[in-house]
């Protein structure tokens, strides 16, 4: 007799995975939203707390792809030039809606930052591990969890590189 056994969604795979490394953290549910500013006033927090995910499709010469996890803090947008030189790539674009919820396994606006799909390399820009607590939708749009920055760095094992655009500073009136 066989046991069947379901594969737990990614919203259960994330929480198992945080309990099975001890990391500190804590949900906040509230009302369905994907949008980092909205996400970020229901949860309490500044945008620069906030992990914003973008699934990109990086391509080297004419057949040669492959999708990243870019991870940016939310006051941030993904630098496009930069995540292109860090791969060596001719051309990188936001992945296929598709394409980026399958890799990441939950719909747009509720991409995890961690990457749990073999085919989806994670970079994350420096500026997201520079906050005591980062928060995030847990791959649903109605809870979001608040974790130790220093244990989401252990758990996902981040390339970490500068991949945000960096903001011009304002001119003096």
């Amino acid at each position: 007799m066989y046991q069947v056994v379901a594969v737990p969604d990614t919203h259960e795979r994330l929480l198992n995975l945080l309990e099975e490394h001890g990391a500190q953290y804590r949900l906040i549910d509230h009302r369905p939203e994907g949008r980092t500013v909205i996400a970020s006033e229901l949860r309490g927090h500044s945008l620069r707390e906030a992990a914003k995910c973008i699934v990109l499709r990086v391509t080297a010469g004419k057949r040669a792809s492959r999708y990243v996890l870019a991870v940016v803090p939310g006051n941030r947008r993904v630098d496009v030039e930069a995540v292109k030189s860090l791969f060596g790539a001719t051309s990188v674009g936001f992945a296929q809606r598709e394409i980026a919820e399958r890799l990441a396994g939950s719909v747009s606006g509720s991409v995890l930052p961690f990457s749990l799909h073999p085919e989806l390399a994670l970079v994350v820009d420096p500026e997201v591990l520079d906050v005591p607590m980062l928060y995030f939708n847990a791959a649903r749009l109605d809870r979001s969890i608040g974790l130790r920055a220093e244990d989401y760095a252990r758990i996902a094992r981040p390339r970490v590189a500068p991949i945000a655009l960096r903001e011009a500073p304002a001119l003096a009136a």
